[in-house]
């Protein structure tokens, strides 16, 4: 019954990865050796995002922390979305728009990493983050959609902007997740050396 609409996410889903290899190849390869400086230098990345980017945030981190697909030593990263003390004091005594931000003002250092990931660019608690990440002297990876949305003003020229060319919210998303899967991959040939992943 629904095997046409079905084939047919699949085939958008294809043809947006196909189109953005390589517009996005530069700045996940920036992405990368950026995250392989702050690890390799005792920093850590620290993610969050909303919805399924706050899932996204929390399976980079689990990645970094665990392992990608080679065994190696663990590296730091920290969702910032899992802490539910955390957010729910922040966001009952202060505001939601700063359940980001005060965990990167507590927890982040110069050197260290903050992946901010919004579909649309625009999540005011994510931008209040990459606020608070350039106040502690932290590289920013933003990971947007769209044509970027607040994004692309707050960033700075020395942080990284993935932005997919894409309105739908799925599709980004989808993109967003192989983008980290590179980022894993890449970071793993830098400290292990380039060869293929066992299955």
């Amino acid at each position: 019954m629904f095997e046409q609409r079905i084939q047919q996410h699949f085939i958008e889903s294809a043809d947006l990865k196909f189109q953005s290899a390589q517009s996005l190849s530069r700045p996940i390869s920036e992405a990368a050796q950026a995250a392989v400086a702050c690890v390799t230098g005792g920093g850590k990345v620290l993610a969050c995002g909303n919805g399924g980017s706050a899932a996204d945030a929390q399976h980079f981190a689990a990645e970094f922390v665990g392992r990608y697909e080679r065994e190696r030593p663990e590296l730091a990263a920290l969702a910032l979305t899992t802490d539910s003390s955390i957010l729910t004091a922040i966001a009952n005594d202060y505001d939601f728009t700063s359940i980001f931000s005060k965990q990167v003002r507590a927890l982040g250092q110069p050197g260290d990493i903050l992946l901010a990931i919004s579909t649309s660019g625009n999540s005011a608690n994510v931008l209040a983050a990459i606020e608070a990440a350039h106040e502690k002297d932290m590289v920013v990876i933003g990971l947007s959609g769209r044509q970027g949305g607040k994004f692309a003003q707050a960033l700075r020229d020395t942080d990284i902007h993935i932005c997919v060319p894409h309105e739908r919210t799925a599709r980004i998303q989808e993109v967003h997740l192989l983008v980290l899967h590179c980022i894993c991959d890449a970071v793993d040939a830098q400290l292990l050396g380039d060869q293929e992943p066992t299955p």
